[in-house]
């Protein structure tokens, strides 16, 4: 119903609408899977005539830390902009807020991060293996049942037993085991 105002160029959207004292945002994102953040210089950005503000994680408060107890904390704020390590590829380092999509753009290239890159983990049963890089270095692993130790990266275990496993395995008339990854 709307095609032909969209190959026209009639239509509207989001990208054309302008506001007034309307700003556009930009975001630098870590190009390493695991890398602790030795320094990020932001002054070049700041100084771009088009830049109205610049943000990094020193501009977040760190906040409490989420869940306690047999749940596992978490600085949420960390999540939002990195925080001393990037713990994943793409993980937010710093933004910009300009009066245009192309000062922006142009000023994440002003921005100078020097990175320690870390050995990265990809996938769980890696991160699980003895000697793994830990990615979260300050949380505390919790466990609603006796356990002994964790594996590396492993921040929580919940069991839950009901019945003898052996005797309803030795029961069954078909047992099946099957491994599922997602």
């Amino acid at each position: 119903h709307d095609g032909v105002d969209k190959v026209t160029g009639r239509a509207r959207f989001g990208a054309d609408v302008k506001l007034p004292g309307m700003l556009h945002g930009a975001v630098l994102r870590s190009p390493h899977a695991h890398a602790r953040i030795l320094s990020i210089d932001t002054s070049r950005a700041q100084a771009h005539p088009e830049v109205r503000g610049v943000m990094t994680s020193a501009d977040l408060q760190p906040g409490p830390v989420v869940g306690t107890g047999i749940v596992p904390g978490q600085n949420h704020s960390s999540n939002v902009m990195a925080r001393g390590k990037a713990l994943y590829r793409g993980h937010a380092v710093a933004a910009i807020a300009a009066t245009s999509v192309h000062a922006a753009q142009e000023a994440l290239g002003l921005i100078e991060v020097r990175y320690e890159k870390l050995p990265a983990v990809l996938d769980v049963e890696s991160a699980m293996k003895p000697g793994a890089p830990v990615v979260h270095e300050d949380m505390e692993p919790y466990s609603l049942g006796p356990v002994d130790s964790f594996p590396p990266n492993v921040v929580g275990r919940e069991q839950y037993v009901l019945g003898d496993l052996d005797s309803g395995f030795a029961a069954a008339a078909v047992t099946i085991e099957r491994e599922f990854r997602t």
